[in-house]
């Protein structure tokens, strides 16, 4: 008999990523199902999502309030700052986003395609439309074997514990 381990069947989506001509750009993101913590990432995700977008909201709104000056170039220097601070709001939202999607998620979904306000409602719809219905689904299938598993155990225990009231 050979030392081998087999392993049970997995619980991974899989979606691969094409491009919009239906070429496949040989990228995937790939999400285990059967983590019990996938929820509670998309979860950070929102929130973390939410707190960037009033970060840059504030950001923006002192940089509009300040006197503008002369740029170091062809923009004055509110309009770089502007730049800047929207730089720095899609590279926060690129690290949210790969938290949840996985490594380089963000960059597989861009396929070479720079960040931009389009490419947070594409990765939205995205997440809506294809992920969450599967995670869903695990979450009602996990949620199952739990009770299966353990509501027995607990339906003893009320027992007993209802024979042990009955007893003093």
């Amino acid at each position: 008999m050979e030392n081998i381990i087999k392993l049970n069947k997995d619980d991974i989506l899989r979606l691969e990523i094409v491009t919009s001509d239906g070429e496949k750009t040989g990228n995937d993101l790939k999400f285990d199902l059967s983590d019990i913590e996938l929820p509670l990432k998309y979860q950070e995700l929102l929130e973390k999502d939410e707190k960037n977008k009033k970060n840059l909201r504030n950001q923006l709104l002192i940089i509009e309030k300040r006197q503008d000056v002369k740029g170091k170039k062809l923009l004055s220097k509110n309009q770089e700052d502007e730049i800047k601070a929207i730089q720095e709001f899609f590279k926060k939202e690129t690290e949210v986003y790969n938290m949840f999607l996985g490594d380089n998620g963000v960059q597989k979904l861009l396929n070479g395609r720079k960040f931009t306000w389009t490419t947070l409602n594409e990765i939205d719809e995205l997440i809506v439309n294809q992920i969450l219905p599967h995670l869903d689904l695990s979450m009602t299938k996990i949620q199952e074997k739990v009770k299966e598993k353990y509501g027995q155990a607990v339906a003893r225990n009320k027992e007993v514990l209802k024979a042990d009231e009955w007893l003093s």
